[in-house]
């Protein structure tokens, strides 16, 4: 191996570590910023303001506005159509940042829109207006 060959391969070599602490201080600086927020209190459920799924961490029971007094989870029929998808774009619009997975028609007419890869809310209820009304 010539001095060449040699100085060319100790260059690649600076390169490759210098690369590689880059990607570390890149991966470290994005986790805290990802986790930077995580407290109980910066959790709590508010109106417009879904609660981030962190495994491990219980769902808050809480309930916000109207939900229908006779509601239970798994009744109602499974909708698609022009209807669920308004009820879906009122969902995401009152709580952003969740994913809807279905629409479901309740027996007093209003809709229930279940919301997933959230820990809050799970069901979001709009009404005949397509107006929300309620989460829980």
């Amino acid at each position: 191996m010539t001095l060449k060959d040699k100085i060319l391969s100790r260059r690649k070599l600076t390169a490759a570590i210098a690369a590689g602490a880059v990607a570390i201080a890149l991966a470290s600086g994005g986790y805290a910023i990802a986790n930077s927020g995580s407290t109980a209190s910066a959790n709590a459920p508010t109106l417009g303001k879904v609660v981030p799924f962190h495994r491990g961490q219980p769902t808050p029971a809480t309930q916000v506005g109207q939900v229908p007094p006779n509601f239970l989870p798994g009744t109602g029929t499974i909708i698609t159509g022009t209807a669920a998808n308004k009820a879906k774009a009122a969902a995401l619009a009152a709580y952003p940042g969740g994913t809807v997975n279905r629409v479901v028609l309740l027996s007093n007419g209003e809709y229930n829109v279940h919301m997933i890869g959230v820990n809050w809310p799970h069901h979001v209820f709009v009404n005949k207006n397509f107006q929300v009304v309620g989460a829980a």
